[in-house]
Parts: C-alpha cells; structure tokens; sequence
C-alpha cells in the first residue's frame, strides 16, 4: 500500500492539450474512481500513472520514490484491463502467476499466492481450465487475481466491468469494492459509468476536457456539486436545470418560480448582478413529488411515461420563460426544454393526464449564469 501524488501533470499530442495541470494526492489505501465523458483524459491519466504514457510534465510519485521515469515494471503496480488480457494457451493458474514467474520468484511462492487469490475472488474450482472456458465474469476475476498474486502498492483499473452485462456488473461492482476493503491496497480506478463511481468510491474526481471538475466523496459531490457540469453529470437521471430571474431588496433575494416567489441565499442577488439578473436554478428529479404536499405547488401535462416497476419517470416541459435557450454550452448540462420527475409508487400515470407536482425549495441549487459555478450562502 502506498499514497500517490500527482503533481501539476500535463500531456500533450503535438498541439492538442488532454491534461491541463492534473493534481491529485491519494491517500495511502483509498479507492479512488476517475470519472467523465469519453475523451475527457482519464484513461490517459491512468496510462501516465502506469508509465504507458509518459508526461509532458509534472511528477508522479508512488511511495516515496518520484516514478516519474520508471518503466512500468519498476513502479510497484497492477494494472486491470478493459479487456482482462489473459493468455488463451495458458491455464488459470499459469495466468495468474505469469507474472511472477517472470519475476523469478520460486514455484512454491508462485503456487501459494495463486491459491489464495483464487480462494479469496471464488475461482478455485477454475484454475486448470483455460480462459476459452470461463465466462465473461470469471475472466474478469482471473483478471483480477493476477493483480492480487502481485501484492502491489497500488492497483489501477481501466474500465474493467465496461464488457460486462448490466446485472453482472452491478454483481462485479460489489465484489470489487469487498475486495478493496479487504486488501486495503490504494486503488486509482477510471470509468464513464458515474453510477460506479458513485458506489465503489472513497472519492470521485471528475474531469471534463483535461481538466478536473471537482473532487470529493459521492455524497458531498451529490448534495454540493461544484458547478452545472458536475450537477447534470452526477445522479441518474440527471439534475433539472430552469432560468429564473432575481429580485433583490432589504429583505433578501428571491426567485418566482411556476407563479410562486422562492427565497433565495444572498449571494445569488451577487450572482444574478453579474449577469443579467438570472441565475439557473437545479433541482434533482427525486426531489419532485407526486401532489399537492410540498411548498412549491405546480401542475404538469406529462409528454412522456418511462415505468420502471417501481419508480416512474415523468417527462414534461419546461415553461418557457424558464428555458435555459442556447446558453447550456453542453449536453451534459441539458436536456432539451424538458423536465424529469423520479416519481416512487406513483401508481399508474399516463401521458397528457395532469398531474400535480411540488418540491421543497430547499432542495434547490443556484448556479451563476456566467461561470458556471454554484453559487453557496457562503461565497
């Protein structure tokens, strides 16, 4: 086990910038999760981490020694892939301890290390059968045994459950996240997949476009998003976002939203000043309610019913005065000019049947049109 600093790193192709000053310290034993849209670079950050990239600058530090420069091979590391690499001529068995027979390590040693990683991952029945044998789940295992048999300073996973089928890899999510609690052993873990973030992370770091977004635990990165980006991205389905115009006197600022004024913290009167005195205003589909119960009361006609046993997900528009019109810069950040409730024993709800929704406002985020920032009763 070990802590990893990531020190300003940047990387370059020629003129096209991935990385913009990447910095992270990881905490000796902390599972951390690098999470955003493709092409954002965190498979490109995990691949400098390995040293199957180099940096175009900035340090990489594993312990106490600077890996900057090291091959891969020198840095004390296991590395989970995508595609779970295995040799289809070698065995179970052979496959796990590939590695460490390279390493020279004597047979014996290679032979107890295997059986307990297979003991510990549930594949100990497998061991002399080949990979053509196995099931996607159980190659995925294999996998993650010849990381184990390393007993490494750090495992890092690249998307490793992306070929998975949905349920298995609600299952290997699980099975990973006991393992990290198990062994202990600092894991950088790269996927697009914010609901694995969510649930196998100590803390999320979010990227978009080489950058980092913001970086917390999933539920301060849930409940206190740092800016619209990380709002739309985090949660499923994604937050509301609706426009709201401020006013602002002695007695404090307040939006009017669906025909009813909503108070505001005072830092959004700053906000909507250094705009155009709007400011959006987020509001999670699982914070609508289904009647008349909540202190914002408003009535809908959906346009769309999505049933998912359970819960319901009501689609319906925005009024337009709230639109958000071409100012959202991204997808992430919109949906078009439609709304989302998460509805839970809704009952039976039909498309362009009224219905009538509310919401507390103190579920509520405030952004600044401008930056893109929330805005906090604090700033």
């Amino acid at each position: 086990m070990a802590r990893i600093l990531i020190d300003n790193v940047r990387k370059s192709y020629g003129a096209v910038t991935v990385l913009h000053g990447f910095s992270l310290d990881i905490r000796d034993g902390e599972f951390v999760v690098l999470v955003g849209p493709s092409g954002c670079g965190k498979s490109t950050m995990l691949k400098i981490l390995a040293g199957l990239e180099d940096a175009s600058s900035g340090r990489v530090l594993i312990g106490d020694s600077d890996v900057t420069d090291l091959a891969p091979g020198d840095r004390d590391i296991a590395m989970v892939f995508q595609n779970y690499a295995l040799y289809p001529h070698l065995t179970v068995r052979k496959n796990m301890g590939f590695g460490l027979k390279m390493r020279g390590m004597k047979a014996a040693e290679i032979d107890r290390r295997v059986v307990e990683a297979a003991r510990i991952l549930g594949v100990e029945h497998l061991l002399d059968r080949r990979p053509r044998a196995l099931s996607g789940g159980q190659r995925q295992r294999v996998a993650l045994g010849r990381a184990i048999v390393r007993e490494p300073q750090a495992f890092l996973m690249d998307e490793p459950l992306s070929n998975l089928d949905a349920k298995l890899r609600v299952h290997m999510r699980a099975e990973i996240a006991a393992l990290h609690q198990r062994l202990g052993v600092t894991t950088v873990y790269v996927t697009h997949d914010q609901t694995e973030a969510m649930t196998m992370a100590d803390r999320i770091v979010i990227m978009r476009d080489g950058t980092i977004q913001q970086i917390a635990d999933p539920d301060t990165m849930f409940r206190r998003p740092a800016n619209l980006f990380v709002a739309g991205f985090i949660g499923s389905p994604g937050m509301n976002f609706l426009r709201a115009a401020v006013t602002a006197d002695e007695s404090g600022a307040r939006v009017r939203l669906y025909g009813q004024d909503i108070a505001l913290p005072p830092a959004a009167a700053a906000a909507a000043q250094r705009s155009d005195g709007a400011v959006i205003l987020g509001l999670r589909p699982e914070h609508l309610r289904l009647g008349g119960e909540g202190p914002i009361t408003f009535s809908v006609l959906p346009e769309l019913v999505e049933s998912l046993g359970s819960e319901k997900y009501v689609y319906f528009a925005i009024p337009p005065e709230h639109q958000l019109g071409g100012e959202a810069p991204s997808e992430e950040e919109r949906r078009g000019d439609m709304m989302i409730a998460r509805l839970v024993d809704a009952g039976d709800i039909a498309a362009a049947e009224k219905l009538k929704l509310s919401f507390d406002p103190r579920n509520l985020h405030v952004f600044d049109i401008n930056t893109r920032n929330a805005v906090r009763e604090e700033s």
